[in-house]
């Protein structure tokens, strides 16, 4: 058995520490003025009904709170304008097969050099499944629980005991389901793997708003916050405190992935080990499309650099483009399971992302304090995307992989990318359920 490299010591002291450094309390007399200043005290309209943990929460939430965003509204030009979209071709299950080994044994070596840490992006709730609780919590089970978070941890444990050691594993939560996740996975005592090797962290939150730019209140002591899309994954991280303690203890690769791929393989030794024998500074695993308009965003090069170009952004042209072999050039959607170089990933850190203005159904509170649920969009979220990290990097392998054997997204209840298909999938690989 090869131990685990990280001394617990220094490690989990340096990342257990509290996720945002301790601010000085603001009064209401501040609070009033930083939004006078941009025409948001509606905020405060319910202070004097709340009690004083409700003003101190308040007045504590309009102090962290990141209103910026709000200039975005209705702008599109600080969006990234591309100009030259090209083929980036991924590497293919054939080939993948016939180097399976030498890649296997690439990324097995820097998993037990302590090279290689997992990032979950498990921000969100279960709504769209009818769930209040966080998606990875949402059970899958017909004749035992099966979780969500249980699968991909028994996926992630079926590397380790493959590498003969322990990973990192961080999990980045939100504000809103933070401590929900964290009671989950102590009461499931981490489905069997080493709780000290689990950390969590916060993802930062984006204020919402409606059509005309004023910020919602979903509490009288709550502004209407959500998580500010999955591109913001690498900052909060550094923000924590996490990232300078995993370069000490000389980790160089993150694989960056979604909660709602139950199939999804994690810390894949083939897939590190392909990007490694590539030097590439990035990767992303890719299935190939099911159909011509599939939803799926695409792997291409967009003015030399690696992208992915959403599938309502692509042209008929585009979706027709065929190669000598005839077939589709731009046929590889990515799953939401990247592998990242750290070094890489720092460049990043100063660089100023488009924010994506979003229309979303918001709940919030009318101006008597009725509590309103939309039918319809209703306002705006801000959010950062990872496809505008990946743009900003020199290089990406497209990696595919069988989506039968590990491309089961739960985004619906019924239908398509659903719990039923994950379910038959799951079936399909053996997996008990």
């Amino acid at each position: 058995m090869i131990h685990f490299l990280y001394p617990e010591t220094d490690f989990l002291t340096a990342v257990r520490r509290p996720c945002r450094d301790r601010k000085e309390d603001m009064t209401y007399q501040e609070a009033y003025a930083k939004l006078e200043q941009i025409g948001q005290t509606h905020l405060l309209r319910f202070y004097d009904t709340l009690t004083q943990e409700e003003k101190d929460r308040l007045l504590g939430q309009i102090r962290d709170t990141d209103f910026s965003v709000l200039k975005y509204i209705g702008r599109k030009d600080q969006l990234q304008q591309w100009t030259e979209i090209a083929p980036l071709p991924a590497m293919e299950l054939s080939e993948i097969e016939k180097g399976k080994e030498a890649f296997t044994r690439t990324g097995l070596e820097a998993i037990r050099r302590g090279e290689v840490a997992a990032v979950l992006l498990a921000g969100g709730m279960g709504t769209r499944l009818g769930s209040d609780a966080p998606k990875c919590m949402y059970d899958i089970g017909l004749t035992r629980p099966v979780y969500i978070m249980q699968r991909l941890m028994e996926n992630l444990q079926e590397v380790t005991d493959q590498a003969g050691c322990l990973i990192p594993f961080l999990i980045m939560t939100s504000d809103r389901n933070h401590d929900q996740t964290v009671s989950f996975m102590k009461k499931h005592d981490y489905f069997g793997y080493d709780p000290s090797r689990v950390i969590f962290f916060r993802q930062d939150m984006a204020p919402a708003a409606d059509y005309e730019g004023k910020v919602l209140l979903e509490a009288p002591s709550q502004i209407a916050l959500s998580p500010n899309g999955n591109g913001g994954w690498f900052q909060s991280m550094d923000r924590a405190g996490i990232l300078a303690s995993l370069k000490k203890e000389g980790v160089r690769w993150l694989n960056v992935f979604g909660v709602d791929n139950v199939l999804q393989r994690i810390a894949d030794p083939c897939f590190i080990g392909a990007v490694i024998s590539k030097d590439c500074e990035s990767g992303a695993k890719a299935v190939r499309k099911a159909n011509r308009d599939e939803k799926v965003g695409a792997l291409c090069l967009e003015d030399g650099h690696p992208a992915i170009i959403e599938y309502y952004e692509m042209s008929d042209d585009l979706l027709d483009a065929v190669d000598e072999k005839g077939q589709p050039l731009y046929n590889f959607g990515v799953i939401l399971n990247y592998l990242f170089r750290i070094d890489a990933l720092e460049r990043t850190l100063g660089e100023d992302f488009p924010t994506h203005v979003v229309e979303k159904k918001i709940e919030h509170l009318s101006e008597a304090g009725e509590l309103i649920r939309p039918q319809s969009p209703n306002g705006y979220k801000f959010e950062k995307l990872m496809i505008d990290q990946i743009r900003s990097l020199d290089s990406c392998l497209p990696y595919e992989v069988d989506r039968r054997r590990e491309f089961a997204p739960i985004k619906n209840k019924t239908g398509a990318d659903s719990v039923e298909s994950a379910r038959e999938l799951c079936r399909e690989n053996g997996i008990p359920l």
